[in-house]
Formats: structure tokens, C-alpha cells, sequence
């Protein structure tokens, strides 16, 4: 399995190695703290992390101690790997539930401690860490039994692919990092709870989940509702999330976000994920396989019913790339290529890689979609980052109030009648370049080429030859166009498949840079 770090700003830094701390009491009533020790419940409502998130909110931030013992200060990618959770001690195992949790350990990346409580019945219990919860293997030894040093997440398991096999559905760990996977899939792209900075010179700001309470879900019931308390320098916030899993797995978020200062470069319903190499972007790659990706495309929906398909690359510099919309109604972070030859790997298996589609429920307002592209020499690193930024900046000492829907599987849940980009593929030399672009669907099946056309458009450079012709292979339809820079740095593409006037795909944007 190969490791996933994270690209921040512009420069290659492990994942999370330089985030700030997790807070016990920073925040968390101190009666509660004790109750957990002691073993004794508090109430639970819906409104009590909130209560914790607007309080912590009018409070200085502090980041706590990240020290380790030593057994855990140092461990390497391998050695943390030897730490396992005693499967037979997973949450709700042996009960009438469609559920089972197990506790994720502190150590190698993952040093902040996360404070997990369990919820049943209105009463809510911290779940106090034991080593014998853990396997140490390969030599590595346990810790202190003494010591209380949490935990720094969860994974969370389901029957999804069988009956009778609790698989891993989503997992949350990591600053305010969650990854969930549908039916038959392997883990990708992962959500934040919060994204603050993305892409500003001046380095991210991560919001951390310091505190999770997992509410104990009825037998039978095919849903669990995990509440968060999320903290960071500009703000903190409450999320409740309820985890659907299935053919798609669905995951419906609710986030109250008070500021504790203005802020104007926030990310709502983040994504982040990596794009290494593709038929559009293979400059400099020696490599066996054709592609290498967790999503090769950002779909967007925006609130005219615009749709828009904007193929990925991995720049040779950082760019921002940003797409304005009024109530946009979805965007997604999609993984459209789907045979396993598109990426000839036996052990990452691509082509399995769950689509993230976000679905903003109600009016979201002013703002736009932004994506992040990151360069990356390798594959272990995140490099794309896609998210929902409010035109207007969030004001301190304020309440905002966000609920979206995150859909996890083979494809968003957009089902219109529409032609879609499949590869888009690119080659020819510096001054004259090649785009071949592939469009699929029931809408362009079978048409007669009667009346049918490609507009091609560019920013700056010369756009000529552009050729429309039936792909049956694919069922669909091939434009084919080249472009000349003519001394360009950077260009704004756009191409649409027409009759007459009738659009019959999404369109087609694309960054080309020199």
C-alpha cells in the first residue's frame, strides 16, 4: 500500500507533520473531561456541540502538547502500520447492528490526541484509551498502560460488499480529514471538515477535529450520526454527520462555523485528492502506465444549469483556478475513467477510486467553486484540492450555518440527459499542439451528424482545425482541434458539441499553461 501524504502550498511536506495540537480542555467543559475519567455520563443533545464550538469560538486558540513517549515519538510509515486495533474489541461487535467502530492509535504523522465519546440513550461517555485495545507487532512496544493518550481517529466498518463481512466504509483521521468508499471500491479522494487558506502564499491554515461523540445507532437502523468539534486559529466549529453507506455511500453534513476572526479565503465541502499524469498531462513522466490518478475531472452544476467538465493536471506551478456561480447546485472531484487498462495497475487499482460529488442543500449564495493544483513529483501526494468559497468573508463573532451532502461511488448522483467528456487528450509539439477530446452518453448516441458542430474557443493563441466525428468504439463522438500558443504563457479553453444552438454535452473548460 503506498503512503498518502499531503502537498501544502508549494513546497512537498508530510501530511499533517506541522499541524497545530489537539486541546483536552481547551474548550471542553471540564466537568464533561471528568465525567469521561471517572466513567460517569453526561447529557447529550443536539445542541451540545455547539454549545462547545461557540464557546471555544470566544476563547484565545491554543495548541496543545503533541509529545508522544518515546516508543511512539519516531515511528516510522512501517512501524506505525504495526500498531492494529484488536478487531474482536470493535465497538457494537456481537450486537444486533449494521456497525462496528474501531479506534484508530497516536503515532508516526497522526500525533494529536482526538477524544472519542460514545452517545446512547441522550448520555454521552469518553471512551478511555487502553494499549490493550492494540496489537504492538513486530517488536514494537506498547506504551504505558498508565498513560492516557487517546486516540487520533476511528474507522468505521459495515457489510457494503457482502452479508456476512463487516468491510471499512470511511475512516476519520487527521486534522479534519474523512475518506469514505462505496460498494466494491478502495479508498481516494478524502473531505476536510474545514478548509482555511488553501493555496495562499502566506501557507494553510488545517482546522483540527479535536473531539468526536458517536452516537450509538438502533438495530436495523442502516445510518450512524458521528458529531464533531472542529478548532483552529481563524474559528471553530460544530459538524454532525450522518454516514449512509451503500452502492454509494452518502454522507450528509451539517457545519456551524463561528470565526474568531474575519475570514475571507474559507473552503466549504473541501475535497482534496491527487492527479499525478493523464493523456492530457504526461510532459517529463516515464512511466509503464498510461495514468495515474485518484480523479481525473471537476464536475460542476452551477445555478443556471450550466455543466461544466474541467480535466485536472499537475502543473509545473502552483495554480488557482476559479469558477463564480450564484446557488451553485453541485461540484465533484470525479474519477470518469473507469477500465482497468486506463491505468495498468495491479496495486492501486485507479480505476476503483471513488467519484466525491458535493451537494449543497439550500441556497448557498454569491460564491465560487475553487481548485487548487499543486505540482507533485510523485504519487503519495495529495496535489488537488477542490471547494465551495463564499463570496462574502465570514465575520467574526457570527454564525454560519452549512448543510451539503457528500456522495461517494462510481458516479454523482446528476443523472440528466447529456453528453459527457470521457479522456481528453493532448500531444504535438511546443508551437503546435494536439487536443483530441472524447464525448459519451445516451444524448449522443446514434445521432446523425446533420447539423452538428464543435466550438472551440481560446483566451489568447490560435484555435484551427477543429474536427467532429462519430467514435463508435465508444458510442459517442471525437473533436479534434489544434492549438498554436503564438507566444502565449497561459490560455483559457472552452469547447462545446452542438446542434444548431442545442447544447448536447457539458462544456468543456481547460488551463492550458505553457
Amino acid at each position: 500500500m503506498r503512503r498518502r501524504e499531503v502537498l501544502i502550498g508549494a513546497a512537498l511536506v508530510p501530511a499533517l507533520a506541522a499541524l497545530p495540537g489537539m486541546l483536552m480542555s481547551g474548550g471542553i467543559a471540564p466537568a464533561e473531561a471528568e465525567a469521561g475519567k471517572t466513567g460517569k455520563e453526561s447529557p447529550f443533545d443536539a445542541q451540545t456541540v455547539r454549545q462547545l464550538a461557540r464557546e471555544l469560538a470566544t476563547q484565545p486558540y491554543a495548541a496543545s502538547d503533541r509529545s508522544l513517549p518515546s516508543e511512539l515519538d519516531k515511528l516510522s510509515y512501517d512501524d506505525y502500520r504495526n500498531i492494529r486495533f484488536n478487531a474482536d474489541q470493535a465497538l457494537w461487535r456481537g450486537d444486533d447492528s449494521k456497525f462496528q467502530v474501531q479506534l484508530l492509535h497516536r503515532g508516526f504523522l497522526f500525533r494529536d490526541k482526538v477524544d472519542i465519546h460514545l452517545v446512547d440513550g441522550g448520555k454521552a461517555q469518553l471512551l478511555p484509551y487502553n494499549p490493550n485495545m492494540f496489537r504492538f507487532e513486530h517488536g514494537l512496544k506498547a506504551p504505558d498502560p498508565k498513560l492516557d493518550l487517546g486516540f487520533s481517529g476511528f474507522r468505521l466498518h459495515s457489510p457494503i460488499n457482502r452479508p456476512d463481512y463487516f468491510d471499512e466504509v470511511a475512516v476519520f483521521q487527521g486534522a479534519s480529514y474523512f475518506r469514505a468508499i462505496g460498494k466494491g471500491q478502495g479508498y481516494g479522494t478524502s473531505a476536510r471538515g474545514l478548509s482555511i487558506k488553501t493555496g495562499d502564499s502566506g501557507g494553510e491554515e488545517f482546522p483540527i477535529f479535536k473531539a468526536f461523540w458517536i452516537e450509538k445507532p438502533q438495530p436495523g437502523v442502516d445510518s450512524v450520526v458521528v458529531h464533531a468539534l472542529l478548532d483552529s486559529p481563524s474559528a471553530a466549529a460544530a459538524h454532525r454527520f450522518t454516514i449512509r453507506p451503500g452502492d454509494s455511500t452518502l454522507i450528509t453534513v451539517e457545519m456551524t462555523l463561528y470565526p474568531r476572526v474575519d475570514v475571507d479565503q474559507v473552503g466549504i465541502g473541501s475535497l482534496t485528492s491527487m492527479f499525478m499524469f493523464g493523456p492530457n498531462d504526461r510532459e517529463g513522466v516515464d512511466d509503464f502506465r498510461p495514468m495515474v490518478c485518484d480523479a481525473n475531472g471537476l464536475s460542476i452544476l452551477t445555478g443556471t444549469g450550466e455543466r461544466l467538465w474541467r480535466p485536472l493536471s499537475n502543473p509545473s506551478r502552483l495554480q488557482i483556478s476559479s469558477f463564480a456561480s450564484t446557488n451553485m447546485r453541485g461540484f465533484g472531484l470525479m474519477q470518469r475513467q473507469r477500465s482497468f487498462f486506463d491505468y495498468q495497475d495491479l496495486e492501486a487499482r485507479y480505476e476503483k477510486r471513488p467519484s466525491v460529488w458535493v451537494e449543497p442543500i439550500g441556497d448557498w449564495g454569491d460564491g465560487a467553486v475553487i481548485l487548487v493544483e499543486i505540482p507533485t513529483p510523485e504519487e503519495v501526494h495529495d496535489n488537488i484540492v477542490a471547494f465551495w468559497r463564499p463570496k462574502e468573508p465570514l465575520r467574526k463573532g457570527r454564525e454560519y450555518y452549512s448543510t451539503y451532502r457528500l456522495h461517494w461511488g462510481w458516479d454523482g448522483p446528476d443523472k440528466a440527459d447529456i453528453g459527457r467528456f470521457g479522456a481528453t487528450r493532448v500531444g504535438g509539439t511546443d508551437e503546435r499542439r494536439l487536443f483530441v477530446l472524447d464525448v459519451v452518453g445516451d444524448k449522443v448516441k446514434g445521432l446523425s451528424p446533420d447539423g452538428l458542430s464543435a466550438a472551440v474557443t481560446a483566451s489568447k493563441g490560435k484555435v484551427s482545425d477543429i474536427v467532429l466525428r462519430p467514435n463508435p468504439d465508444i458510442q459517442g463522438w471525437r473533436i479534434s482541434f489544434n492549438f498554436e500558443p503564438q507566444g502565449a504563457d497561459l490560455s483559457e479553453m472552452r469547447a462545446e458539441f452542438l446542434r444548431g444552438e442545442e447544447k448536447l454535452a457539458e462544456t468543456w473548460v481547460y488551463r492550458w499553461t505553457a
